[in-house]
């Protein structure tokens, strides 16, 4: 898969709660802050995005405070940002995110 680029997914999902974010804005960066793809988590608090990406710095920004007010819950964050590598060599990176009002922990999924 060199140099064809790397699909990429994220999920979100309510830790407090224990259900899907779904209705969260998601941004798509590459390391010089280009938008490389938008999307919002569906009702499985998912995204994936069409298009693949190259290696290199990412970031995924997700609009969790106009979400914790929709819901009417105070956050602590307005927004939260994951920066990640991407090895070109690599057919797919998932990137979940276990969020909270007051807190937020991610990892590299499958």
């Amino acid at each position: 898969m060199t140099g064809a680029g790397t699909t990429l997914s994220t999920h979100v999902l309510d830790a407090v709660l224990g259900r899907p974010g779904a209705g969260i804005e998601v941004v798509l960066t590459d390391a010089s802050g280009a938008t490389l793809g938008t999307g919002t988590t569906d009702d499985d608090g998912r995204v994936r995005f069409p298009d693949p990406v190259a290696g290199g710095v990412h970031r995924l920004t997700f609009a969790v405070g106009p979400w914790f007010a929709a819901a009417d819950r105070d956050t602590f964050y307005p927004e939260v940002t994951v920066a990640f590598v991407v090895d070109a060599d690599q057919q797919h990176y998932h990137v979940p995110v276990l969020l909270g009002p007051y807190s937020y922990t991610t990892y590299r999924g499958s």
